[in-house]
């Protein structure tokens, strides 16, 4: 049946109630634009850590700078003060790993670290009109070195826990809007990465839609032990995190947890 929920995600387990490990740590984040009138500091000095199976809620004012955050945090820009760290899960058995310094890597190295550690899911899905729901989810291995063939299998469950699995092989065009952003869910989930970042990602969706997305996102964060930060300015959302920061004066102040 199209749009069919996966029964776990009715139940989601009760939040982890912050027991999980850290995974991504900012300290002194600050980025700074140049204005015709001198610089204009977005952020100043943001302190965040994210552990694994939480899902945390920035919000705040439009213009406060929270996309700017998600944006530094998953290493699509680079801060002009303070560091970001990520810490990958250990394996079975296997001490804990190191952490990494994120913006100590070079402009190649830091793609391949946003590819294998970072989700992306943005208010515009971006899918890629030419392919099917399952090529689309894929993407993210393939770009890695992988086989569609080696990838569809994961893409396939992926889509079937989200509720697709009758629309594997459509398009984009084919899909409705909530449709094509759990379509971007699931490829953001694709490389099992320890953070998934999410920038409105029920804004465009009706009240409905938004809120079996919102009970989806729940249940994902703990299904894999994955970190989710989502800016949101739906109050619904925003009352199913484990955390809830809010952004002011280029700041993140803990207002609900």
């Amino acid at each position: 049946m199209a749009g069919a929920v996966h029964p776990d995600l009715l139940n989601p387990e009760p939040a982890p109630g912050g027991a999980g490990r850290t995974v991504l740590e900012a300290r002194g984040l600050g980025k700074r634009y140049p204005t015709a009138t001198g610089g204009l500091d977005v952020l100043a000095g943001v302190d965040v850590e994210v552990r694994s199976g939480e899902l945390v809620a920035v919000v705040g004012e439009s213009g406060t700078g929270k996309s700017t955050l998600l944006h530094l945090l998953g290493a699509l820009d680079r801060p002009t003060a303070g560091t970001v760290r990520y810490r990958p899960a250990p394996d079975a058995g296997a001490p804990e790993p190191p952490w990494e310094d994120v913006f100590a890597l070079n402009d190649e190295a830091l793609a391949a670290f946003r590819n294998r550690a970072i989700g992306f899911v943005f208010q515009f899905h971006h899918l890629l009109p030419e392919f099917d729901a399952v090529e689309n989810v894929a993407m993210p291995a393939l770009i890695a070195g992988g086989s569609l063939g080696g990838a569809a299998p994961r893409a396939r469950d992926l889509l079937r826990q989200l509720g697709l699995g009758d629309r594997l092989t459509h398009r984009p065009s084919q899909l409705s809007g909530g449709e094509q952003q759990r379509v971007a869910v699931a490829r953001a989930l694709m490389n099992r990465p320890g953070v998934v970042l999410m920038d409105e990602p029920s804004g465009n969706l009706d009240t409905k839609t938004a809120g079996r997305l919102h009970d989806e996102l729940r249940r994902l964060s703990r299904a894999d032990d994955q970190a989710f930060v989502i800016v949101t300015h739906n109050p619904t959302l925003a009352a199913l995190a484990d955390r809830t920061l809010t952004l002011e004066g280029g700041r993140l102040v803990e207002t609900a947890s």
